[in-house]
């Protein structure tokens, strides 16, 4: 997490291992790890290996991690969210290995890769069932993107990610791209920070994977501040955008109901809002009732007729979704759960698990290496920003965060039942179960029904 004051990223990493043989062995059959995506990248040269041989080799994929941002912001600060992969070896590069009859390649933190190591916009689009959708959807509409700092590759990078994947130009030129600082000045911009700038680079090809006909708006705040950022939000929401994405948060305070309403009420803009990568415990602005709180899981390819399977991600007991029952933010009116009187987070979920993570371009400052493995729930706000943009403009005096509660436990959302962020006194808290739970909400997206009015 970020202080106001930028410093070099705070190192911390976990080694983790993926998956199981036989868990994953009927699904890298069928469908492959990774492969999906990078049908849009080059295809392995094919050797003769067993289903028990890949997913043995599968099975070996290890990473370590590091925070993009510092860990404890100071109070009326908050943090980003963005985990980036610093070594090891993917399950996707061990797959793609065991297929090639070859030994896997690794990542490692300064060597930049030439190619993704993560999933890509095939991978996110065929998990969530929006091919169809990303493909006719989206065309006018604009999802906006707040975070601290200047990131001066964004642009650029940006278009190497689009390329790379074949996703069409979005650029300043063709009026698809601008970026601005929070007084909507594309001149006056905020210091550069590399930790933030890889977060930017994760939330920018996001919402291109998912939403790749929309418009992006980058609005930077000068500072980590919740003031600041949720300037940011309101410069946003002024220039048109509806669809915002913050993949920041902090701990919560009574200041919080009047952050609520300075920043985050925004009747017919659906707003997004990360629910934490510290496991079990609530988050702000993910607590507000004004905005749509994300939950992070891990997403794995499988045998079932969806192709894909998930579960809550957690890597540790300080180290994956957060989830909880507000301590100061009002429940609102739609959310039912008995346990919380409360709001209570998350409302929805996609991957955040960096050992199933996804392929990020950066290339500013000490993280920018170009090719990189991202998770963390800020990987998986954008995702559900860009979902709210191909489903259509919100009713204009609609809270989108309703939507997917009037769609619950249909099959337009995927019902997460398995996995765990941590011990909490209430079940579902922190534990996943059929219906709603904490570190999941009601699942995550079928296509685009849920997230419509």
């Amino acid at each position: 997490m970020r202080t106001p004051t930028p410093t070099k990223p705070h190192i911390r990493g976990r080694w983790r291992r993926i998956g199981s043989a036989a868990a994953a062995t009927a699904g890298l059959v069928l469908a492959g790890l990774g492969t999906a995506a990078h049908a849009d990248a080059a295809t392995p040269t094919a050797h003769k290996a067993s289903a028990q041989a890949i997913a043995a080799q599968v099975a070996k994929a290890h990473v370590q991690y590091t925070n993009a941002c510092s860990t404890t912001p100071k109070k009326g600060y908050a943090s980003c969210h963005a985990l980036r992969v610093t070594r090891g070896t993917t399950a996707f590069q061990e797959e793609q290995a065991a297929k090639k009859g070859i030994a896997p390649k690794t990542v490692s933190p300064k060597a930049a890769s030439d190619s993704p190591t993560g999933y890509g916009p095939s991978d996110l689009q065929s998990a969530y069932g929006l091919t169809d959708a990303a493909s006719a959807n989206g065309s006018g509409e604009t999802i906006a993107i707040v975070d601290a700092y200047d990131d001066p590759n964004a642009e650029a990078d940006l278009a190497t990610y689009r390329d790379y994947y074949g996703l069409s130009a979005c650029t300043t030129d063709n009026g698809c791209f601008e970026k601005v600082g929070q007084t909507g000045s594309t001149t006056s911009l905020p210091s550069a920070d590399s930790g933030w700038a890889g977060e930017i680079s994760l939330d920018l090809d996001m919402a291109s994977a998912v939403c790749p006909n929309c418009n992006i708006l980058l609005v930077e705040a000068k500072s980590a501040s919740d003031a600041n950022l949720g300037t940011a939000v309101n410069e946003a929401v002024k220039l048109g955008a509806k669809f915002v994405s913050n993949s920041y948060g902090g701990s919560e305070s009574s200041s919080d109901t009047s952050y609520d309403s300075k920043y985050y009420n925004h009747p017919g803009v659906a707003i997004t809002a990360s629910a934490g990568d510290e496991g079990y415990g609530a988050e702000y602005p993910a607590a507000s009732k004004y905005v749509t709180a994300v939950g992070g899981t891990a997403l794995k390819t499988s045998s079932t007729s969806r192709g894909w399977t998930e579960s809550v991600w957690k890597t540790s007991s300080t180290e994956g979704t957060g989830s909880g029952c507000s301590a100061y933010d009002a429940k609102p009116a739609w959310q039912t759960d008995t346990g919380c009187a409360k709001r209570m987070i998350a409302d929805v979920s996609a991957v955040a698990d960096p050992a199933t993570g996804v392929s990020v371009y950066d290339t500013y400052g000490s993280d920018g290496t170009g090719w990189n493995t991202y998770g963390g729930t800020s990987a998986s706000a954008p995702i559900i920003a860009g979902v709210y943009a191909l489903a259509g403009t919100p009713g204009s005096g609609d809270y989108p965060s309703a939507y997917p509660y009037a769609a619950a436990g249909t099959s337009a959302l995927n019902d997460v039942t398995s996995g765990t962020n941590g011990t909490c006194s209430t079940s579902y808290f922190c534990t996943a179960k059929s219906g709603y739970d904490g570190p999941t909400g009601w699942g995550t997206p079928e296509g685009t029904s849920a997230f419509t009015g």
